[in-house]
Protein backbone atom coordinates (compact mmCIF):
# COMPACT_ATOMS: atom_id res chain seq x y z
CA UNK A 1 0.00 0.00 0.00
CA UNK A 2 1.50 3.46 -1.09
CA UNK A 3 1.41 5.77 1.60
CA UNK A 4 0.60 9.53 1.30
CA UNK A 5 0.41 12.72 3.58
CA UNK A 6 -3.38 14.18 4.07
CA UNK A 7 -3.25 17.54 2.48
CA UNK A 8 -4.01 20.41 4.86
CA UNK A 9 -7.14 21.08 6.44
CA UNK A 10 -9.16 24.26 4.59
CA UNK A 11 -11.71 26.34 7.31
CA UNK A 12 -14.99 25.75 6.23
CA UNK A 13 -17.43 28.11 5.05
CA UNK A 14 -20.20 29.67 6.79
CA UNK A 15 -22.75 27.99 4.30
CA UNK A 16 -21.14 24.59 4.65
CA UNK A 17 -23.57 22.92 7.66
CA UNK A 18 -21.52 20.25 9.88
CA UNK A 19 -23.85 17.55 8.79
CA UNK A 20 -22.39 17.89 5.18
CA UNK A 21 -18.96 17.86 6.11
CA UNK A 22 -16.96 14.73 5.54
CA UNK A 23 -12.46 14.54 5.87
CA UNK A 24 -11.76 12.75 2.82
CA UNK A 25 -8.31 13.39 0.69
CA UNK A 26 -8.79 12.46 -2.89
CA UNK A 27 -4.75 11.90 -2.94
CA UNK A 28 -3.98 10.72 -0.13
CA UNK A 29 -6.66 8.82 1.71
CA UNK A 30 -5.42 5.48 3.67
CA UNK A 31 -8.34 3.69 2.43
CA UNK A 32 -8.49 4.75 -0.93
CA UNK A 33 -4.92 3.82 -1.10
CA UNK A 34 -5.32 0.32 0.07
CA UNK A 35 -8.08 -0.62 -2.05
CA UNK A 36 -9.93 2.41 -4.05
CA UNK A 37 -13.27 0.90 -4.79
CA UNK A 38 -13.81 -0.57 -1.48
CA UNK A 39 -13.22 2.54 -0.18
CA UNK A 40 -15.70 3.67 -2.84
CA UNK A 41 -18.27 1.57 -1.72
CA UNK A 42 -17.60 2.79 1.96
CA UNK A 43 -18.48 6.26 1.45
CA UNK A 44 -21.31 5.75 -0.31
CA UNK A 45 -22.90 3.79 2.79
CA UNK A 46 -20.83 6.37 5.25
CA UNK A 47 -20.89 9.92 3.60
CA UNK A 48 -23.48 12.35 2.76
CA UNK A 49 -24.58 11.88 -1.26
CA UNK A 50 -22.43 15.59 -1.64
CA UNK A 51 -20.53 16.24 1.24
CA UNK A 52 -17.47 19.18 1.73
CA UNK A 53 -13.83 18.36 3.17
CA UNK A 54 -11.19 20.40 3.92
CA UNK A 55 -8.53 18.70 2.46
CA UNK A 56 -7.02 19.41 -1.31
CA UNK A 57 -8.05 23.04 -1.03
CA UNK A 58 -11.63 22.32 0.63
CA UNK A 59 -14.47 21.11 -1.80
CA UNK A 60 -17.56 19.86 -2.62
CA UNK A 61 -17.30 15.93 -3.60
CA UNK A 62 -20.53 14.09 -5.76
CA UNK A 63 -20.84 10.87 -4.94
CA UNK A 64 -24.07 9.11 -6.17
CA UNK A 65 -25.10 8.93 -10.14
CA UNK A 66 -28.08 11.30 -10.03
CA UNK A 67 -25.94 14.02 -8.53
CA UNK A 68 -23.20 13.28 -10.97
CA UNK A 69 -25.18 13.63 -14.23
CA UNK A 70 -27.17 16.48 -12.87
CA UNK A 71 -23.83 18.38 -12.48
CA UNK A 72 -22.26 16.87 -15.52
CA UNK A 73 -24.76 18.15 -17.61
CA UNK A 74 -25.48 21.86 -16.37
CA UNK A 75 -22.41 23.86 -17.44
CA UNK A 76 -23.96 26.63 -16.06
CA UNK A 77 -24.09 25.85 -12.54
CA UNK A 78 -21.33 23.36 -13.05
CA UNK A 79 -18.55 25.12 -14.64
CA UNK A 80 -15.47 23.94 -16.72
CA UNK A 81 -13.77 27.34 -16.76
CA UNK A 82 -11.74 27.58 -13.64
CA UNK A 83 -10.64 30.76 -14.77
CA UNK A 84 -13.62 32.93 -16.19
CA UNK A 85 -12.69 33.51 -20.33
CA UNK A 86 -12.61 37.59 -19.79
CA UNK A 87 -10.43 36.53 -16.98
CA UNK A 88 -7.94 34.84 -18.97
CA UNK A 89 -8.10 37.11 -22.18
CA UNK A 90 -6.82 39.46 -19.67
CA UNK A 91 -3.78 37.71 -18.92
CA UNK A 92 -2.42 36.58 -21.35
CA UNK A 93 -2.95 40.15 -22.86
CA UNK A 94 -1.06 41.71 -20.15
CA UNK A 95 2.06 39.06 -20.31
CA UNK A 96 5.10 41.54 -21.73
CA UNK A 97 6.11 40.64 -25.11
CA UNK A 98 7.94 37.31 -25.46
CA UNK A 99 6.54 35.94 -22.25
CA UNK A 100 6.40 31.97 -23.02
CA UNK A 101 2.35 31.14 -23.98
CA UNK A 102 0.60 29.82 -20.83
CA UNK A 103 -1.25 26.73 -22.53
CA UNK A 104 -4.75 26.19 -21.48
CA UNK A 105 -5.96 22.40 -22.20
CA UNK A 106 -8.93 23.29 -24.79
CA UNK A 107 -11.71 22.45 -25.21
CA UNK A 108 -12.34 20.48 -21.72
CA UNK A 109 -11.58 23.58 -19.72
CA UNK A 110 -14.62 26.08 -21.55
CA UNK A 111 -18.32 26.00 -21.91
CA UNK A 112 -20.61 25.37 -24.43
CA UNK A 113 -20.55 27.62 -26.57
CA UNK A 114 -16.89 28.35 -26.91
CA UNK A 115 -16.18 24.20 -26.13
CA UNK A 116 -18.29 22.89 -29.11
CA UNK A 117 -16.41 25.17 -31.31
CA UNK A 118 -13.51 23.77 -30.26
CA UNK A 119 -14.45 20.16 -29.96
CA UNK A 120 -16.47 20.05 -33.25
CA UNK A 121 -12.64 19.92 -35.22
CA UNK A 122 -11.80 17.25 -33.17
CA UNK A 123 -14.73 14.46 -33.74
CA UNK A 124 -13.08 13.28 -36.90
CA UNK A 125 -9.64 12.30 -35.06
CA UNK A 126 -11.49 9.97 -32.78
CA UNK A 127 -14.84 9.01 -34.54
CA UNK A 128 -15.56 5.15 -34.46
CA UNK A 129 -14.53 4.87 -37.87
CA UNK A 130 -11.03 6.42 -38.05
CA UNK A 131 -10.13 4.13 -34.14
CA UNK A 132 -11.47 1.24 -35.92
CA UNK A 133 -8.92 1.50 -38.73
CA UNK A 134 -5.88 1.31 -35.64
CA UNK A 135 -7.47 -2.11 -34.45
CA UNK A 136 -5.06 -4.32 -35.99
CA UNK A 137 -1.76 -1.79 -35.13
CA UNK A 138 -3.17 -1.94 -31.80
CA UNK A 139 -3.66 -5.77 -31.53
CA UNK A 140 0.02 -6.47 -32.88
CA UNK A 141 1.66 -4.12 -30.05
CA UNK A 142 -0.24 -5.93 -27.35
CA UNK A 143 0.31 -9.29 -28.63
CA UNK A 144 3.85 -8.17 -28.90
CA UNK A 145 4.25 -6.87 -25.13
CA UNK A 146 2.25 -9.53 -24.19
CA UNK A 147 4.78 -12.10 -25.72
CA UNK A 148 7.76 -10.39 -24.25
CA UNK A 149 6.52 -11.95 -21.00
CA UNK A 150 4.69 -14.86 -21.20
CA UNK A 151 7.91 -17.21 -20.71
CA UNK A 152 8.65 -15.36 -17.75
CA UNK A 153 5.33 -16.40 -15.76
CA UNK A 154 5.45 -13.20 -13.86
CA UNK A 155 5.30 -9.36 -14.61
CA UNK A 156 4.60 -5.99 -13.44
CA UNK A 157 1.83 -5.15 -15.51
CA UNK A 158 1.72 -1.58 -15.59
CA UNK A 159 5.37 -1.23 -16.67
CA UNK A 160 5.25 -4.34 -18.95
CA UNK A 161 1.85 -4.11 -20.92
CA UNK A 162 -0.66 -0.96 -19.25
CA UNK A 163 2.07 1.57 -19.62
CA UNK A 164 3.73 1.12 -22.88
CA UNK A 165 0.60 -0.22 -25.00
CA UNK A 166 -1.94 2.99 -24.79
CA UNK A 167 1.10 5.44 -24.84
CA UNK A 168 2.50 4.03 -27.67
CA UNK A 169 -0.83 4.12 -29.55
CA UNK A 170 -1.21 7.46 -28.58
CA UNK A 171 2.49 8.84 -29.65
CA UNK A 172 2.18 7.69 -32.91
CA UNK A 173 -1.24 8.53 -33.08
CA UNK A 174 -0.24 12.31 -31.88
CA UNK A 175 3.08 11.78 -34.61
CA UNK A 176 5.69 12.38 -31.08
CA UNK A 177 8.95 10.49 -30.69
CA UNK A 178 8.42 6.98 -28.96
CA UNK A 179 12.34 7.50 -27.91
CA UNK A 180 11.19 10.16 -25.21
CA UNK A 181 8.01 8.05 -23.53
CA UNK A 182 10.10 7.84 -20.18
CA UNK A 183 10.50 11.42 -20.17
CA UNK A 184 6.27 12.73 -21.37
CA UNK A 185 5.17 10.30 -18.75
CA UNK A 186 7.27 11.71 -16.10
CA UNK A 187 5.73 15.29 -16.94
CA UNK A 188 2.40 13.74 -16.97
CA UNK A 189 2.65 11.96 -13.95
CA UNK A 190 3.91 15.41 -11.66
CA UNK A 191 0.87 17.11 -13.33
CA UNK A 192 -1.47 14.39 -12.34
CA UNK A 193 -0.36 14.48 -8.76
CA UNK A 194 -0.51 18.32 -8.34
CA UNK A 195 -2.63 19.31 -5.71
CA UNK A 196 -6.09 21.22 -6.91
CA UNK A 197 -5.53 24.59 -5.46
CA UNK A 198 -1.94 24.93 -7.02
CA UNK A 199 -3.15 27.49 -9.88
CA UNK A 200 0.09 29.15 -10.93
CA UNK A 201 2.19 25.50 -10.62
CA UNK A 202 -0.44 24.12 -12.82
CA UNK A 203 0.12 27.14 -15.07
CA UNK A 204 4.33 25.91 -15.30
CA UNK A 205 3.24 22.30 -15.64
CA UNK A 206 1.35 22.74 -18.47
CA UNK A 207 4.18 25.46 -20.52
CA UNK A 208 6.52 22.13 -19.29
CA UNK A 209 4.30 20.02 -21.55
CA UNK A 210 4.01 22.23 -24.00
CA UNK A 211 7.79 22.70 -24.84
CA UNK A 212 8.05 19.38 -24.53
CA UNK A 213 6.10 18.33 -27.77
CA UNK A 214 7.10 22.04 -29.27
CA UNK A 215 9.99 21.20 -31.83
CA UNK A 216 7.69 18.36 -33.37
CA UNK A 217 4.96 20.79 -33.37
CA UNK A 218 6.80 23.37 -35.06
CA UNK A 219 8.47 20.74 -37.23
CA UNK A 220 4.99 19.21 -38.34
CA UNK A 221 4.13 22.91 -39.43
CA UNK A 222 6.84 23.15 -42.42
CA UNK A 223 6.68 19.39 -42.61
CA UNK A 224 3.01 18.05 -42.09
CA UNK A 225 2.60 13.87 -42.05
CA UNK A 226 -0.18 11.80 -41.35
CA UNK A 227 -0.62 12.17 -37.32
CA UNK A 228 -2.71 14.39 -35.28
CA UNK A 229 -0.48 17.41 -34.76
CA UNK A 230 -0.14 17.52 -38.51
CA UNK A 231 -3.80 17.45 -38.83
CA UNK A 232 -4.45 19.96 -36.04
CA UNK A 233 -2.36 22.79 -38.29
CA UNK A 234 -4.73 22.48 -41.12
CA UNK A 235 -7.69 23.26 -38.64
CA UNK A 236 -9.90 26.48 -38.42
CA UNK A 237 -11.36 28.08 -35.50
CA UNK A 238 -13.88 30.75 -36.76
CA UNK A 239 -12.42 30.65 -39.91
CA UNK A 240 -8.79 31.44 -38.51
CA UNK A 241 -5.61 28.97 -39.39
CA UNK A 242 -4.36 27.57 -35.93
CA UNK A 243 -1.40 29.07 -34.44
CA UNK A 244 0.89 28.07 -32.40
CA UNK A 245 -0.61 28.96 -29.24
CA UNK A 246 -4.28 26.87 -30.86
CA UNK A 247 -1.91 23.88 -30.93
CA UNK A 248 -0.32 24.13 -27.88
CA UNK A 249 -3.94 24.54 -26.35
CA UNK A 250 -4.83 21.67 -28.20
CA UNK A 251 -2.03 19.40 -27.47
CA UNK A 252 -2.03 20.15 -23.41
CA UNK A 253 -5.19 18.42 -23.34
CA UNK A 254 -4.53 15.08 -25.67
CA UNK A 255 -0.95 14.79 -23.80
CA UNK A 256 -1.84 14.48 -20.85
CA UNK A 257 -5.38 12.61 -21.65
CA UNK A 258 -3.69 9.98 -24.30
CA UNK A 259 -0.54 9.64 -21.82
CA UNK A 260 -1.84 8.61 -18.58
CA UNK A 261 -5.98 8.00 -18.34
CA UNK A 262 -6.54 4.31 -20.35
CA UNK A 263 -3.58 2.88 -18.55
CA UNK A 264 -4.89 2.87 -14.70
CA UNK A 265 -8.25 1.68 -16.63
CA UNK A 266 -6.17 -1.10 -18.16
CA UNK A 267 -4.35 -2.00 -14.73
CA UNK A 268 -7.75 -1.90 -12.61
CA UNK A 269 -9.20 -4.75 -15.16
CA UNK A 270 -6.68 -6.94 -15.48
CA UNK A 271 -6.76 -6.75 -11.28
CA UNK A 272 -10.52 -7.76 -11.40
CA UNK A 273 -9.67 -10.49 -14.19
CA UNK A 274 -7.15 -11.87 -11.95
CA UNK A 275 -9.43 -11.53 -9.01
CA UNK A 276 -11.97 -13.50 -11.48
CA UNK A 277 -11.02 -17.06 -12.36
CA UNK A 278 -13.78 -18.15 -13.17
CA UNK A 279 -14.85 -14.83 -15.47
CA UNK A 280 -11.67 -15.18 -17.12
CA UNK A 281 -12.63 -19.17 -17.91
CA UNK A 282 -15.94 -18.03 -19.30
CA UNK A 283 -14.52 -15.32 -21.33
CA UNK A 284 -11.69 -17.18 -22.86
CA UNK A 285 -14.47 -19.97 -23.75
CA UNK A 286 -16.77 -17.17 -25.37
CA UNK A 287 -14.20 -14.55 -26.83
CA UNK A 288 -17.34 -13.06 -27.67
CA UNK A 289 -18.61 -11.73 -24.67
CA UNK A 290 -15.50 -9.60 -24.40
CA UNK A 291 -17.35 -6.31 -25.87
CA UNK A 292 -19.81 -6.65 -22.44
CA UNK A 293 -17.44 -8.00 -19.82
CA UNK A 294 -15.36 -4.71 -20.84
CA UNK A 295 -17.81 -2.09 -20.15
CA UNK A 296 -18.94 -4.05 -17.09
CA UNK A 297 -15.42 -4.17 -15.84
CA UNK A 298 -15.83 -0.26 -16.81
CA UNK A 299 -19.06 0.18 -14.54
CA UNK A 300 -17.17 -1.59 -11.58
CA UNK A 301 -13.86 0.17 -11.96
CA UNK A 302 -14.18 3.70 -13.15
CA UNK A 303 -11.32 5.86 -12.50
CA UNK A 304 -12.15 9.55 -13.38
CA UNK A 305 -12.97 12.28 -11.11
CA UNK A 306 -13.20 15.23 -13.16
CA UNK A 307 -13.52 19.08 -11.83
CA UNK A 308 -16.26 21.87 -11.85
CA UNK A 309 -16.87 24.90 -10.13
CA UNK A 310 -19.74 26.60 -9.04
CA UNK A 311 -21.20 29.54 -10.99
CA UNK A 312 -24.02 30.70 -9.06
CA UNK A 313 -25.83 29.48 -6.40
CA UNK A 314 -26.72 26.59 -6.55
CA UNK A 315 -28.29 23.36 -4.51
CA UNK A 316 -27.30 19.62 -5.14
CA UNK A 317 -28.79 16.66 -3.55
CA UNK A 318 -29.81 19.06 -0.95
CA UNK A 319 -26.11 20.26 -0.26
CA UNK A 320 -26.11 24.41 -1.29
CA UNK A 321 -23.09 25.57 -2.62
CA UNK A 322 -21.96 29.18 -3.57
CA UNK A 323 -19.62 30.50 -6.76
CA UNK A 324 -16.55 29.74 -6.55
CA UNK A 325 -17.05 26.54 -4.38
CA UNK A 326 -14.76 23.64 -6.03
CA UNK A 327 -16.74 20.07 -6.78
CA UNK A 328 -15.57 16.87 -7.86
CA UNK A 329 -17.75 14.70 -9.70
CA UNK A 330 -16.97 11.52 -8.38
CA UNK A 331 -17.55 9.37 -11.33
CA UNK A 332 -16.27 5.65 -9.34
CA UNK A 333 -18.91 6.31 -6.72
CA UNK A 334 -21.40 6.86 -9.33
CA UNK A 335 -21.04 3.82 -11.39
CA UNK A 336 -21.01 1.71 -7.61
CA UNK A 337 -24.52 3.74 -6.60
CA UNK A 338 -26.75 1.12 -5.46
CA UNK A 339 -29.98 2.85 -6.52
CA UNK A 340 -28.39 2.57 -9.83
CA UNK A 341 -26.76 -0.70 -9.96
CA UNK A 342 -28.45 -3.38 -7.23
CA UNK A 343 -25.54 -5.36 -5.92
CA UNK A 344 -22.97 -3.07 -7.58
CA UNK A 345 -19.75 -4.51 -6.13
CA UNK A 346 -20.89 -7.68 -8.02
CA UNK A 347 -19.05 -7.83 -10.98
CA UNK A 348 -22.14 -8.80 -13.13
CA UNK A 349 -21.85 -10.16 -16.83
CA UNK A 350 -25.61 -10.16 -17.22
CA UNK A 351 -26.58 -6.96 -15.63
CA UNK A 352 -29.55 -5.47 -17.22
CA UNK A 353 -28.38 -1.92 -16.69
CA UNK A 354 -24.64 -1.46 -17.10
CA UNK A 355 -25.00 1.89 -18.82
CA UNK A 356 -21.90 3.80 -16.89
CA UNK A 357 -20.61 6.76 -17.00
CA UNK A 358 -17.25 5.95 -16.65
CA UNK A 359 -16.35 8.64 -19.55
CA UNK A 360 -18.72 11.12 -18.27
CA UNK A 361 -21.79 12.59 -19.58
CA UNK A 362 -22.77 16.25 -21.02
CA UNK A 363 -20.96 18.15 -23.49
CA UNK A 364 -17.56 17.22 -21.76
CA UNK A 365 -17.62 13.28 -22.32
CA UNK A 366 -14.53 11.72 -23.37
CA UNK A 367 -13.25 12.45 -26.52
CA UNK A 368 -11.25 9.48 -26.64
CA UNK A 369 -13.81 6.66 -25.62
CA UNK A 370 -13.99 4.91 -28.53
CA UNK A 371 -10.10 4.88 -28.33
CA UNK A 372 -10.13 3.48 -25.09
CA UNK A 373 -12.75 1.11 -25.49
CA UNK A 374 -10.67 -0.13 -28.69
CA UNK A 375 -8.09 -0.78 -26.50
CA UNK A 376 -9.57 -2.54 -23.51
CA UNK A 377 -11.27 -4.72 -25.56
CA UNK A 378 -7.94 -5.72 -27.77
CA UNK A 379 -6.06 -6.23 -24.42
CA UNK A 380 -8.96 -7.89 -22.37
CA UNK A 381 -8.47 -10.92 -25.79
CA UNK A 382 -4.92 -10.38 -26.02
CA UNK A 383 -4.08 -11.61 -22.12
CA UNK A 384 -6.89 -14.24 -22.14
CA UNK A 385 -5.62 -15.75 -25.74
CA UNK A 386 -2.12 -15.34 -24.66
CA UNK A 387 -1.35 -16.23 -21.51
CA UNK A 388 -2.74 -18.97 -18.79
CA UNK A 389 -4.79 -18.45 -16.22
CA UNK A 390 -3.09 -15.14 -14.40
CA UNK A 391 -3.41 -14.26 -10.97
CA UNK A 392 -2.69 -11.68 -8.33
CA UNK A 393 1.03 -12.15 -6.84
CA UNK A 394 0.42 -13.00 -2.95
CA UNK A 395 3.94 -12.10 -2.07
CA UNK A 396 3.57 -8.20 -3.83
CA UNK A 397 0.37 -6.64 -2.94
CA UNK A 398 -0.90 -4.26 -5.27
CA UNK A 399 0.18 -0.65 -5.01
CA UNK A 400 -2.57 2.06 -5.71
CA UNK A 401 -2.79 5.96 -6.13
CA UNK A 402 -5.55 8.36 -6.00
CA UNK A 403 -5.92 11.88 -7.70
CA UNK A 404 -8.16 12.95 -10.58
CA UNK A 405 -7.51 9.57 -11.74
CA UNK A 406 -7.39 6.86 -9.40
CA UNK A 407 -5.61 3.47 -10.22
CA UNK A 408 -2.89 1.31 -9.99
CA UNK A 409 1.16 2.20 -9.36
CA UNK A 410 2.55 -1.78 -9.61
CA UNK A 411 0.65 -4.59 -10.20
CA UNK A 412 2.23 -7.96 -9.97
CA UNK A 413 0.68 -10.85 -11.42
CA UNK A 414 2.03 -14.37 -12.18
CA UNK A 415 0.97 -17.45 -13.89
CA UNK A 416 2.04 -21.18 -14.53
CA UNK A 417 4.85 -21.99 -17.28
Amino acid sequence: MAHATLSPAAPQPAHVPDALVYDFDVHADPGLLADPHARILDLLKTAPPVFWTPRNGGGWVALTHAANYEASRDTETYSSEFVPADKMKALLASLPPGAPHIPQPIPITLDPPEHTKYRQPLQKVFSPKTIAALKDSIRELAGELIDAIKADGQCEFMSTVAEPLPVQVFLKMLGLPLERLPEYRQIVKEHMEAIDTDREGSMRRLQRIAAAMRDTVLERRDNPKDDIISMLWKLEVDGQPSTLADMENYGVLLFIAGLDTVMNGMGLAMRGLALDLPLQAKLRAEPKLVAEAAEEMLRRYTFTVPMRVIKKPAELAGAKMMPGDMLKLFLPAADLDAKEFPQPDSYDLDRENNVHIAFGVGPHRCLGSHLARVELQVLYEEMLARLPEFRLDPDKPTVFHGGHVIGIESLNLVWDV
